[in-house]
């Protein structure tokens, strides 16, 4: 999406992370569903009136808390079922990425770390980040290891950004820094990192890249064997049009091997702006010609999403080994680009890793007439639980 001041860039228990406002939600992932046949301020002001969304649910903050991310621990002992969230806050000119646990499920959240970099202190900037929980050991970092990384320093008055990896290894509640996997030479900006392991067992930090002079965006990834050195950087989505802005990307491996990218891609207007669409890589560093877009994930009946999507991965006995992909934006549309009567309380749904038509379900939070600004229902994060019968869902309002 185009730049904003903040974006510079069933017991079924959802989370809701909102600007000034968080919501807590639910719903049940049907059992046997199927497809349809018929820039710059430290601190991001309070949207205009029109632009403001309310939400469905509980408060998961009293203040801001802006580009959710929530993982269910997996590789730390006795830990492991924890939910940890992550969001980006301020305050005054220091941006902080607040971290989150929930030992039920969901149903509560306190607060129990802070990520404090220097680099997005006084008002330099911070946007973007991400938390990840390693599956493996990445050279001297055990199975277990927490990353956060965050777009840093696009406020600079000389900008040069970096995204910068920080680490911890007491579930959340201390952190370190660790290293960057992408820094700025000139001015651009570099955006939105994400994490995923390759076939050979490599870390990938992908991302959305605005410092090629031919492109106003592109998406990049890079790689590490020890999460210190960074190396391998290409592009995986860059448009043969050079004011096309692929961004925001999002990677899932499925269970046949198959790693799933979910991205949008802006450009100056119409219909299809910052619409979503998605690649695939066998090994999830390949991803074949950058040229090539992907694909938009529609339903039978043309509808699609606008603008900050991402993915998850549920297990489902009723649709096989494929399991279900899980797919949300900030916007659905209907095939002619008029807002959708579900707008705002949607996930979209795949059961053949992909292909074909997409069939849709409740989503646990309900965002009331979201429009494209940095706050209502912005790259709102999906977590099944681990018999895909339940989903947290963290959304801004």
């Amino acid at each position: 999406m185009p730049r904003t001041p903040a974006r510079r860039r069933a017991r079924a228990l959802l989370v809701c992370v909102c600007a000034l406002l968080a919501a807590l939600g639910t719903t049940l992932l049907g059992a046997s569903a199927a497809a349809d046949d018929a820039a710059p301020a430290p601190t991001p002001s309070e949207p205009p009136a029109a632009a403001r969304a309310a939400a469905t649910g509980t408060p998961l903050r009293d203040d801001t808390g802006l580009y959710p991310r929530a993982i269910r621990l997996a590789h730390n002992g006795a830990a492991n079922g924890r939910v940890l969230a992550s969001v980006v806050t301020f305050q005054g000119g220091n941006g902080l990425g607040a971290i989150h646990e929930s030992t039920d499920d969901g149903a509560t959240f306190r607060q129990v770390g802070t990520v404090a970099d220097p680099e997005s202190a006084a008002g330099q900037g911070l946007c973007c980040a991400t938390l990840y929980e390693l599956p493996s050991p990445i050279g001297d970092l055990s199975a277990g290891t927490l990353l956060w990384a965050s777009s840093a320093g696009q406020d600079e008055a000389n900008r040069r950004m970096a995204l910068r990896i920080w680490r911890s290894n007491d579930v959340g509640r201390t952190w370190s820094y660790l290293s960057s996997c992408a820094t700025a030479t000139g001015t651009g900006g570099l955006w939105e990192p994400e994490f995923s392991i390759a076939a050979d067992g490599a870390l990938v930090c992908h991302y959305a890249d605005e410092t090629d002079p031919g492109h106003s965006q592109k998406l990049v990834a890079a790689r590490s064997y020890d999460g210190v050195h960074w190396s391998g950087h290409h592009d995986t989505v860059a448009s043969t049009w050079s004011e096309d802005r692929p961004g925001m990307p999002v990677v899932r491996q499925l269970p046949n091997g198959t790693y799933f990218m979910s991205f949008e891609i802006c450009n100056p207007g119409g219909q299809y702006q910052c619409v979503v669409h998605f690649r695939t890589s066998t090994d999830g560093w390949n991803w074949g010609d950058p040229a090539h877009l992907g694909y938009r994930p529609e339903t039978v009946d043309g509808r699609y999403f606008r603008a900050t999507p991402t993915i998850a991965w549920a297990p489902s006995p009723e649709s096989g080994g494929n399991g279900r992909i899980l797919l949300i934006g900030q916007m659905l549309l209907n095939r002619d680009g008029t807002p959708a009567a579900d707008n705002g309380r949607t996930i979209l749904v795949n059961t053949e890793n992909g292909t074909g038509p997409w069939y849709d379900i409740e989503a646990p939070v309900a965002v009331d007439n979201p429009v494209p600004n940095y706050c209502p229902n912005y790259s709102s994060p999906l977590l099944p639980s681990a018999d895909g019968r339940r989903v947290l869902q963290i959304a801004t309002a």
